[in-house]
């Protein structure tokens, strides 16, 4: 459309600039202003650019490059992401490519890892990135060589991998593909990096945990200071709905989201936020919703998906929080571990984390009647979904 508003000749004569330094064109007789065309104008265009692009590169250093090629400093931590092209695998590999607690990024997946670890890479940020497939099927058979690679030297391994939600379905629907997913992701823990911290986002987390507790137990390298379910995204939730409602900055605000993370085995205590004032009316509305959050995102991409976006950034907060505390900061946050606080084998609550992983479940406190009344629901449901996780692995 550049050329509809410009003859020619006119544009010729333009000078144009770039970074600063001015083309100048000689004018054009008119005996040969025929002869110039758009055409001939582009190419002399890009032929004047392109010398000064080439110029430019070759005169200015890579950045980074010597120290780089010079740097024997060993890799401090290293993440791998299982489930790493998927809808929260992607924006998650991305945050943690971007996170300066990250110094190898290794991602699997059954496709597609190879160019989204290629994609992240040309991030400057000091973390190197890998991307392995599955081995191709071999006889006689042997380990996955590309998860075996992934996982090697893995100080945190992250799981969100697995089917999506779709309208109508629960957590409960993806059971049976997500839970033979998980148990054979954490076999590879297991079996590559059984000292490492297993973060698990595939859902139904309160099933899918115990079936990686199990696995774990059955290869002998159960540790259960090192097996975590991610429930951020309630937190994050929980927050949001607050500080919007209230109309206070959601950075202010953290409300402890105990129990599971699922449905009405999510119990948010907002009891514990300093400032805030709820009719009860209001209370359950903000309650239920962040119970169904991930049904409010599922119906609003009308089947396209599920939380992603969102899962993503709360996975990475923990993935974070975590790296921080493996390297000797005191943090507290949320997840769903094995528990004495009910009895219910695993429960979500506050923890304190440390170098060793799990260092202390946080005692729950004294829950308002309200809050009484749903956990004294939620505790069967949770039961038997923790349950059903056990005997997915203990009754094969």
């Amino acid at each position: 459309f550049f050329f509809n508003f410009y003859p020619a000749e006119q544009l010729y004569r333009k000078k144009i600039s770039s970074h600063n330094h001015k083309i100048k064109i000689p004018p054009v007789s008119t005996k040969h202003h025929h002869l110039f065309t758009c055409k001939a104008f582009i190419t002399m265009l890009l032929n004047r650019f392109a010398t000064k692009a080439v110029f430019t590169i070759r005169s200015r250093p890579v950045a980074g490059a010597l120290s780089k090629f010079h740097s024997s400093t060993a890799i401090d931590a290293k993440v791998a992401v299982l489930g790493a092209a998927g809808g929260i695998g992607q924006p998650l590999s991305l945050l943690c490519k971007l996170s300066p607690e990250v110094d190898e990024l290794s991602c699997y997946d059954i496709l597609g890892t190879p160019g989204v670890a290629a994609d992240l890479s040309h991030i400057p940020t000091k973390s190197t990135t890998t991307g392995s497939l599955p081995s191709p099927v071999s006889w006689p058979p042997t380990h996955d060589k590309g998860l075996a690679d992934t996982l090697d030297g893995a100080d945190v391994v992250v799981i969100p991998a697995g089917v999506p939600r779709k309208p109508g379905m629960t957590r409960d629907d993806l059971f049976n593909t997500n839970a033979s997913i998980v148990q054979k992701l954490v076999e590879g823990c297991a079996k590559f990096c059984p000292e490492a911290m297993i973060a698990i986002i595939s859902n139904p987390v309160n099933s899918t945990v115990p079936i990686a507790a199990e696995v774990l137990k059955k290869a002998g390298v159960y540790n259960k200071q090192k097996l975590v379910g991610v429930t951020t995204l309630d937190v994050c939730r929980a927050n949001t709905f607050v500080a919007n409602s209230q109309g206070m900055d959601p950075r202010d605000v953290d409300v402890p989201v105990i129990g599971g993370h699922a449905g009405i085995t999510i119990l948010p205590l907002f009891s514990r936020v300093p400032g805030v004032n709820f009719s009860d009316e209001e209370l359950e509305k903000i309650t239920v919703r962040t119970q169904f959050g991930g049904d409010e995102v599922v119906a609003s991409k009308a089947g396209a998906g599920s939380a992603t976006l969102s899962m993503a950034y709360a996975g990475y907060l923990f993935t974070e929080n975590l790296l921080k505390a493996l390297r000797g900061e005191e943090v507290t946050q949320c997840a769903f571990v094995e528990s004495k606080l009910t009895d219910a084998q695993y429960f979500a609550s506050p923890v304190r984390f440390g170098k060793n992983g799990v260092e202390e479940i946080l005692p729950l406190g004294e829950l308002s009647a309200y809050e009484k009344a749903w956990f004294d629901k939620m505790m069967p449901e949770l039961k038997a979904q923790i349950q059903k996780g056990v005997d997915f692995v203990c009754k094969k």
